[in-house]
Formats: C-alpha cells, sequence, structure tokens
C-alpha cells in the first residue's frame, strides 16, 4: 500500500501542531527535546506489525503520538495518552485545491473533518494543492488561496491549522502542483490568516530543491508542521542516506520550534527497532 492509497482510505472514510514540550528527565525516563516525535500510521503499519504494540511500543519510546491514522484506532491511540497530531483536511491528493470546481466539495470536507478534530484534539489538517495538468503557477497558486479562504475563519474559530503540504513531483507525485516551498508560502500569504500555513517535508522538498535548512530559516513563520524520511527511496534516518537530519533539527530547534515532527519513511528492517534508533536520533 501506497501513501496516496492509504490517504485516500483514511481521509475519505472519516470525513503543526504547536505544543511545547520541553524536559530534561534523568535515570530510566525517556528525554524529550523542544519540540515533539511522532509517527505516521501507514508508514509503520505497512509492515504488518500488530497495531495495538505498535501503539504501545511508541509510547514505551518517548513519542508523542501519530499521524494520519485509519478511524478505527483513534480512540486506541487517545486511551494510551497519545495524540492523533495530523488527519487529512480533505479528500484525494491529485484533485485539490488549485481547481475552483474542487471548492465546494473540499469544503465541506474541511469543515467536517475540524468538527472531528476539535472533538479529539488534533491540531493540524493536512491540505492538498492537487496535479497541475497543464495549469500555470500564478493560477494555481490564487485558486489554491481561494480556497482556503473558503474554510480559514473556521479553523480560526476551531483552533486547528490547516498546513498545505509540499510534496515532490519529480519521484513520488508526479505533476502535484504544490512541490516547490515558495509556491507553498505564497498561497499562505494571499490567504492571509494565522491557520494556514505550510506542511514542510523534508525528504520532498530535498528532492526538489535542496539547501533544506535555509529554506526553513528562511521561511520558518509559515510553517506548522514537519514531515522526515530518509533520502533516496523514502528509508530509515541513517547513514545510507543523503540528509543530515541530527544538523536540520538542531537548526530547527535553534528557531524555537515548539510543535511536532512527524517520520515518515518506510524501516528497512525491524520496524521497532527503527522506531527507538530514530528518536534518539532527533532527539535534540
Amino acid at each position: 500500500m501506497t501513501r496516496r492509497d492509504w490517504l485516500r482510505a483514511t481521509v475519505l472514510g472519516t470525513m503543526a501542531a504547536n505544543l511545547s514540550a520541553e524536559s530534561n528527565l534523568q535515570g530510566g525516563e525517556k528525554r524529550m527535546g523542544k519540540f515533539k516525535q511522532d509517527l505516521c500510521w501507514w508508514a509503520f503499519a505497512r509492515s504488518g506489525v500488530d497495531p495495538q504494540k505498535l501503539i504501545k511500543e511508541a509510547k514505551a519510546i518517548g513519542y508523542a503520538g501519530f499521524e494520519l491514522v485509519p478511524r478505527q484506532w483513534w480512540d486506541p491511540i487517545k486511551e494510551e495518552g497519545l495524540e492523533i497530531v495530523t488527519i487529512g483536511g480533505h479528500g484525494t491528493l491529485t484533485d485539490g485545491l488549485n481547481r475552483r470546481e474542487n471548492h465546494a466539495r473540499i469544503e465541506e470536507e474541511i469543515l467536517r473533518n475540524l468538527e472531528l478534530a476539535k472533538q479529539y484534539g488534533i491540531k493540524v489538517l493536512v491540505c492538498f494543492s492537487g496535479n497541475r495538468r497543464g495549469m500555470s503557477d500564478e493560477e494555481g497558486i490564487e485558486n489554491t488561496a481561494e480556497g482556503l479562504r473558503r474554510v480559514a475563519k473556521a479553523a480560526e474559530e476551531a483552533g486547528v491549522t490547516l498546513a498545505l503540504e509540499v510534496l515532490n513531483s519529480k519521484v513520488d507525485h508526479k505533476d502535484y502542483h504544490a512541490d516547490r516551498t515558495w509556491w507553498a508560502v505564497e498561497v499562505c500569504k494571499r490567504v492571509n490568516s494565522p491557520r494556514v500555513r505550510v506542511l514542510y517535508d523534508i525528504y520532498h522538498m530535498q528532492i526538489m530543491e535542496g539547501d533544506i535548512i535555509r529554506t526553513i530559516r528562511e521561511n520558518f513563520q509559515w510553517i506548522a508542521h514537519f514531515h522526515t524520511a530518509g533520502n533516496p527511496g523514502r528509508r530509515d534516518l541513517d547513514d545510507d542516506q543523503e540528509l543530515n537530519y541530527r544538523g536540520i533539527l538542531r537548526a530547527l530547534a535553534a528557531l524555537g520550534y515548539t510543535g511536532y515532527v512527524g517520520h515518515e519513511f518506510v524501516p528497512k528492517g525491524d520496524v521497532f527497532e527503527a522506531m527507538r534508533k530514530t528518536f534518539e536520533l532527533c532527539n535534540v
């Protein structure tokens, strides 16, 4: 199952969070950095591990929650004291906000999911531009901003952030429109709402742009949430991939970020060992 398949199954079925977390615990207790770490459910559950064990192990390691979780696991996750950090704000990734004919449907879906977000304490709804299909950047940006303006006030009232995700159009999501940081930031500027921001996926933007730390620093005020994965291959954050995640996350901590960093890589080996190693690597 791919991420796109998982999103379609979960988002349509259910129709960064800026929470601080600083501690410096001793002994056997887990240390938590300036921001919280979470796991994107689809990437870890796809291995076939028992979902209940996945939840319990994540808590034991020190993770704060999960993202993009199938509806049936929301309550078990909350019962363990973990958070549902993000859910999809609307339906298909390819047919998104860059087309006006999708706006009425997307508005209805986002409003419905805002109610769920309020009920479960979810702070971020992930939103998508959709594919270009020959559309210019200017038209896509304006249409996407127009669509988000329709729901921005409702998001503000709910205290929930609508995060437009940047994805690569080179490898994983061919023809996706919001495939560069400046594009998504320009949308946010035009909407001009504190509850419309960017979901900055480090893996995707390494493929499209590189220059990760400088880009984050220059656009930090417009970013609400972060995702990670090793490049190439969307695998573990280890020495076989090209990103220096410890350096990136130290830079993020230095900026004062206190939200969530969601890990969205597919483990190469043992799922729980990958979870443990990643938590320690990123616990800066």
